[in-house]
Formats: C-alpha cells, sequence, structure tokens
C-alpha cells in the first residue's frame, strides 16, 4: 500500500498544480450580504478577532486546512512551511491524511510539526472509513501522537472514495465506530467532510455517538471528484464519473444553516470554498467557530512560510475589515447573529 498511497497523494498535487477547474470557485458565499454598519460606533483599532479553539488561542478564526498527506521532499517541505507559518501568525494548522505513515514509517517524519510550531492548534488527520478496514484506536493515538496534535479529524470522503478506483466504500456502521474513537482517544475528535457537506441527519447521528466538533467542509471549493477523475484512466470508454459529480453536495453555507439546530450541543467549523476573509466573516455569521482555507495556501506552501504568511495577514485584514463595518468588536459579537444579514436573507 505504501507506494500506492505515496504516489496517490503525490498525483492529487499534480492534478491540484495544472487543473485551475479543480478549484470550483462556486461563490456560495456571495448570494449572502451583511448588513454595512455607516456608524459602527467603535474605532478599527479596536476590533479584536482572536478566538481560543481546544484550548489554543488563535489571532483571527483561521485553521489552514488538510491538503496533503505523504512521504518524500515536497510533502515535508509543504507541511514544514504551513507550520512555521501557523506559528508565526498563531493560526490553525491540519494536517493531511496519515493512513501513509502506518505503512511507510519513514513518512512519520512529514507529519511531525509540534517542534516546529509550539505554540500552534494542530490537528491530526486520518480516513474515519479506516476505521472499516483495520485500523483502530491505536492507529488513532499514533496519529495524535506523531503530529502532537490537540484533536484528531476523522475525515468522511464516500465521494471521492466511489471515483476513486482503489477508493475504500464500506462506510457501513461508522458513526457508531467514531464513537467509540471518541471515547477511547485522550484528545477531542472533529468529524469532517472533504468537500460535499454535512446534512442535519447525518450531524445528529454523529452527535448522538458522542461527537462535539463538526467540520461541515461543504461543495463550491476544491472538488475531490475532479481531482480523482482527472488522476486515473477511464475504465471504460464515456467514464465521465468524476466530472458528473464534481459539483455534488451541500455547499457550505447552506450546511451551516441547516445544522443551526445543533448549536448548543457542537462546534462547528466550515470549510470548502471559502477564499476570503470577508466569505469566513459570513461563516462566523452563520455559526462557525473557525474557519478551515487549503486552496489559497497550496502554492504559497510550496515556496516558504514567508509566502504563506503573507497570505494569512491578508486573510486577517479582510476578516478584522468585515467587523468594523459591523460594528463588532469580538468575534463573540459575529457568531451566529443572523440579524446581521440582510433583509432578503435574514
Amino acid at each position: 500500500m505504501k507506494a500506492a498511497t505515496s504516489q496517490r497523494k503525490a498525483e492529487q498535487l499534480a492534478v491540484l498544480a495544472r487543473d485551475p477547474g479543480a478549484d470550483r470557485k462556486m461563490g456560495w458565499f456571495d448570494d449572502f450580504h451583511l448588513t454595512h454598519r455607516a456608524l459602527p460606533e467603535i474605532a478599527r483599532d479596536e476590533v479584536d478577532a482572536a478566538v481560543t479553539l481546544l484550548g489554543r488561542r488563535l489571532s483571527f478564526p483561521l485553521i489552514i486546512s488538510s491538503m496533503t498527506g505523504g512521504e518524500g521532499r515536497l510533502m515535508r517541505q509543504i507541511n514544514r512551511n504551513l507550520a512555521l507559518a501557523a506559528e508565526a501568525e498563531d493560526v490553525g494548522l491540519g494536517v493531511g491524511s496519515q493512513r501513509v505513515m502506518f505503512a511507510h514509517p519513514a513518512a512519520r517524519g512529514s507529519f511531525e510539526l509540534r517542534p516546529l510550531a509550539p505554540h500552534a492548534l494542530l490537528l491530526a488527520n486520518l480516513g474515519a472509513v479506516q476505521l472499516n478496514y483495520g485500523f483502530g484506536l491505536a492507529e488513532c493515538r499514533a496519529a495524535v501522537a506523531a503530529v502532537g496534535a490537540d484533536a484528531l479529524c476523522l475525515h468522511l470522503n464516500p465521494l471521492q472514495e466511489a471515483v476513486q478506483r482503489e477508493g475504500n466504500t464500506d462506510f457501513r456502521g461508522l458513526a457508531a465506530k467514531i464513537g467509540r474513537i471518541v471515547r477511547g482517544l485522550n484528545v477531542p475528535v472533529i468529524v469532517k467532510e472533504v468537500g460535499a457537506g454535512l446534512s442535519l441527519a447525518d450531524a445528529r447521528r454523529l452527535v448522538q455517538n458522542g461527537v462535539r466538533y463538526l467540520d461541515v467542509a461543504g461543495a463550491g471549493g476544491t472538488s475531490w471528484s475532479r481531482i480523482e477523475h482527472k488522476r486515473q484512466r477511464p475504465t471504460e470508454p464515456g467514464d465521465q464519473l468524476g466530472l458528473l459529480f464534481q459539483d455534488w453536495g451541500v455547499p457550505t453555507p447552506q450546511a451551516l444553516l441547516a445544522l443551526r439546530p445543533l448549536r448548543y450541543r457542537v462546534t462547528l467549523l466550515a470549510s470548502g470554498g471559502l477564499r476570503s476573509g470577508l466569505d469566513m466573516a459570513k461563516a462566523v455569521v452563520l455559526g462557525a467557530t473557525a474557519c478551515g482555507l487549503a486552496a489559497p495556501f497550496l502554492a504559497p506552501a510550496r515556496q516558504s512560510p514567508a509566502a504563506v504568511a503573507a497570505v494569512i495577514r491578508r486573510l486577517r485584514r479582510e476578516f478584522e475589515t468585515a467587523m468594523f463595518l459591523l460594528g463588532c468588536r469580538r468575534v463573540a459579537d459575529l457568531r451566529g447573529r443572523l440579524e446581521l444579514l440582510q433583509n432578503d436573507r435574514g
């Protein structure tokens, strides 16, 4: 498996780099408009966008989302650059899938980020479906230990697995197995989709099994269905499965609204199609505690920590500007307040 897994991760990165269409840029957040305050009654320098998540302070509600997992020089370089920038700018970072390190122990080094980011919020990551393919509590603990993580992301990706020729598609009984991991692990578990969104029914099932952190990871951004289509030969003439489903899923804003009935029982994170600090502000208004972005960081992560940090600072300025124009001094003044949307959405 080790060669296949590492090669697949490299191929996915290559598709992301050469195929602009992999970022669907659906602009779902553009449908939501915030109410401008011509009299915000605060000073710009009063705005404090800092939040606390999982015991770590974030300078604003940003998590650099899971981007890549694997071994090799490029993977190590990307993760190193992201970790150093996350530490310098006080934001969170989630690593890509750590499955490869169990088949290829040398890959563990690309995930050992705590020495580079001693104070940053770090998230480990495994595919939840692997709980049906031999993984269990021991592997989850090992993934957390490798990163020095504050929490473990268990990602759900049935669409990607269905399109991927070598995909693992046995998703039976996963909610209960995730629940066992939640009860047995000594750090919180975040369950996240990877770009097709979470429905209220699925969220409720996860909550019933003890999950208290959900990343809706909706449609509208990077399409892993399209990426899988691009990285492999069709199984038969006219096979367009990955393209047919490239825009499948619940858009992130709609997923946040759909999960509002659970807002007092779970912490919601938003990823999928966010491309600016303004999108982040809208996601927080819709109920998110923090926001995950990945695509804007991929090219900078190949360059340097400074290039990554520059993107972070741009996003922070955009987010803080939105807060100022809404008259909000603190993120708590923003979160979940649908009355900040214009009347056509409020």
